[in-house]
């Protein structure tokens, strides 16, 4: 298959008593790891089932101490593994998108979290097209809580903006369009997703994948809660 962009996912080893601690309540430390372990391995089937796509996971955190670990070294052969790497979270999405260009030069990149695993195939081929076709430099898919959860770039080489962005603010979005804008990109829209930051939302895209994981790791806060 040839390879036309790197799908790049930036995880965190969802380790119970450091992954999705807003959760907690009503969920517990235990639950909450379950949540976010079942987010990222729904991530990692949509990515490698997206035709084209080269996956790469750019990984942070212990996974030998994570739930579900043995299943998600398991889904992670299916991808090429890297390390994150810098002070804070800007600087750590620039790098990965820096060490993706020194070896897959000329690809175009789309980079997604492990917090919204309603994505599909459908969904990723869609939103990375405008920038495989030349009709945006770059696309941006904003968060409903000010964030993001997808960017695309025709050149990786223009994500060290990133580096530059305050992360996790309720201006994160705006301001990551605005300075890619500034470097000359023209920003095309993805939709608007809801990730997973506190129970309402956990609940709220499980709704959206009835019988995935993540609805049925949710689903045990409904029945504890």
């Amino acid at each position: 298959m040839t390879r036309k962009f790197c799908l790049l996912v930036i995880a965190k080893a969802p380790v119970p008593g450091f992954a999705k601690t807003r959760l907690c309540p009503p969920a517990t430390a235990g639950q909450a790891g379950e949540i976010a372990a079942a987010a990222l391995l729904d991530t990692l089937d949509a990515v490698t089932a997206t035709a084209g796509a080269l996956p790469v996971v750019a990984m942070t955190g212990d996974l030998a101490a994570a739930a579900r670990s043995a299943e998600i070294g398991q889904a992670l052969r299916r991808t090429t593994v890297i390390a994150q790497r810098g002070w804070d979270f800007g600087t750590r999405l620039a790098n990965a998108h820096a060490d993706i260009t020194a070896v897959h030069a000329g690809l175009p990149v789309l980079q997604i979290g492990m917090d919204t695993p309603q994505v599909t195939p459908a969904l990723l081929t869609d939103a990375i097209r405008p920038v495989l076709e030349g009709a945006h430099s770059a696309v941006l898919g904003g968060a409903e809580d000010g964030g993001w959860w997808g960017l695309g770039l025709a050149d990786p080489r223009h994500a060290d903006v990133l580096a530059q962005v305050p992360m996790s603010q309720e201006d994160t979005g705006d301001r990551t369009r605005e300075a890619l804008a500034a470097s000359g990109l023209r920003v095309g829209e993805l939709p608007v997703l809801s990730d997973v930051d506190t129970i309402a939302d956990a609940r709220r895209v499980a709704a959206l994948r009835p019988g995935s994981r993540f609805a049925a790791a949710v689903d045990a806060v409904e029945v504890t809660a």
